[in-house]
């Protein structure tokens, strides 16, 4: 809805948000002239003006950029002091994603978010449910000697996410999982033994966490999703490798949270049924001559 103000309201809403700018940033009159390439008369006249009457838009979009203030801000046509550009890029950062297990910025997002639900769509299984042989098997290469470590700080981490009070959605593409079952692909060389034991886990903690954690199984010949976690209403986080894409704005973090529903009503394994799938890759690793 359109904010509609008389022309006397919003000349002395000019004079007041443009005082306050100068004031915040330190800038005097004669400063602002100079930036501006006006007369130090006019600048005093626009702070001193009692009358209904706005500088001309080229004087306002100079005002603003000396002032590093929007235009519509000034004008009283926006809440927020600063430019559009600024917005967006406190709305949108590029965050490290180090080769780790559970790493700090994750860690602080899920803290963040205690008590809201977590949509995740993982890069390979999830994390907070891998055994240590499975997380010992795929990070060993890069962490080296410091394995032992990172999976007990990982551990610590994990059974703090699982006390938070969140609910957990998980969805994950059936390729993922028939690769992990048979050593393909991503898994090729994972011992037989430590798949039959990360489905045992999965299987055990999927019985003790459902309903709080659901995971569902998507087609991606049909549905595509690259890695992302929904952290509740407050931000969203889309895993490029090197780096997490994170995004707080609401109109971003919406469209997320909507594709990942998209991916839940298009599953063809739901929550319910995840256990029976649990069971065929456990029959089909066992029987699988490596």
């Amino acid at each position: 809805m359109v904010n509609l103000v008389n022309k006397s309201h919003r000349a002395a809403l000019f004079r007041d948000r443009l005082g306050r700018a100068m004031e915040e940033r330190r800038v005097s009159k004669s400063g602002l002239a100079r930036l501006t390439g006006v007369d130090r008369s006019t600048v005093t006249q626009l702070l001193s003006d009692t009358g209904d009457r706005l500088p001309n838009g080229q004087l306002v979009a100079s005002t603003a950029a000396a002032l590093a203030v929007s235009s519509d801000w000034l004008l009283g046509l926006a809440d927020q002091p600063e430019p559009v550009a600024d917005l967006m890029a406190a709305a949108i950062t590029l965050t490290e994603a180090p080769r780790a297990l559970i790493d700090d910025a994750i860690f602080a997002w899920h803290r963040e978010a205690a008590g809201y639900k977590i949509r995740h769509v993982p890069a390979t299984l999830p994390d907070m449910l891998k055994s240590q042989e499975l997380m010992r098997w795929e990070y060993a290469p890069h962490l080296g000697r410091t394995i032992d470590q990172a999976i007990g700080a990982s551990e610590d981490h994990l059974n703090w996410m699982r006390t938070a009070r969140s609910d957990y959605e998980i969805a994950l593409p059936s390729h993922e999982l028939e690769a992990f079952a048979r050593a393909e692909g991503y898994y090729r060389g994972l011992p037989r033994q430590v798949r039959i034991e990360q489905i045992d886990r999965l299987d055990q903690l999927y019985a003790q966490l459902y309903p709080s954690l659901r995971l569902y199984v998507f087609d991606a010949r049909c549905l595509f999703s690259a890695p992302i976690t929904v952290f509740g209403p407050l931000l969203a986080a889309l895993y490029l490798g090197r780096n997490y894409l994170v995004f707080r704005d609401t109109a971003r973090v919406d469209a997320m949270a909507a594709h990942f529903d998209w991916l839940v009503r298009e599953a063809v394994i739901g929550a319910r049924d995840f256990p029976s799938l649990l069971a065929r890759l456990r029959k089909e690793a066992e029987e699988r001559q490596d």
